[in-house]
């Protein structure tokens, strides 16, 4: 595991100051290391039945296809508006200064799928909890649980997610 903390690179004052933040491309760059942190979720769930990893834009979707390979998972994704090419289903949420959306094709899955949301960072959580109420809301699926490489506890992400399963690789 310590491998996989250290390949995190810390950038001070980006994208504004003040802002501490965790660059995983040296993570995705070394073939080792992306190939253990793909195991470590993918001992996770090995037993779990997983149909389908959905991914969040963007990074998340360096892990959702990656831990969908060694499953032997399909993957969706999660998208901002207007990415998409297929009919979608919607899901906006409030941010601290306005309105943000997410949007899921509205054939990512099958009634009954097992679910497993995958994202790089849980941060505030309000990406996350709308990709969950947007599944929840539009399909007759079960989310097994919701994944990240990491957690910034101190933004207190996961109380947006109430009592849903979720897991961190690394909390920070």
């Amino acid at each position: 595991m310590q491998h996989i903390h250290d390949a995190i690179r810390n950038i001070s004052d980006f994208p504004k100051p003040g802002i501490q933040f965790k660059d995983i491309t040296p993570l995705l760059a070394d073939p080792a290391v992306f190939k253990q942190t793909i195991d470590c979720f993918a001992d996770r769930h090995r037993t779990n039945r997983i149909d389908v990893v959905v991914g969040i834009e963007a990074r998340g979707f360096v892990f959702s296809s990656a831990l969908a390979y060694a499953l032997g998972a399909g993957t969706g994704m999660v998208r901002k508006p207007g990415k998409l090419p297929y009919k979608t289903y919607r899901k906006t949420y409030e941010l601290e200064y306005g309105t943000d959306t997410v949007e899921i094709h509205q054939d990512a899955f099958l009634p009954g799928q097992r679910i497993l949301i995958i994202d790089d960072v849980l941060a505030t959580g309000g990406t996350v909890a709308a990709t969950t109420a947007l599944i929840e809301e539009n399909f007759d699926v079960e989310i097994v649980e919701i994944d990240f490489l990491m957690e910034l506890g101190f933004l207190q992400g996961r109380e947006m997610l109430g009592d849903r399963p979720v897991f961190s690789l690394l909390s920070y």
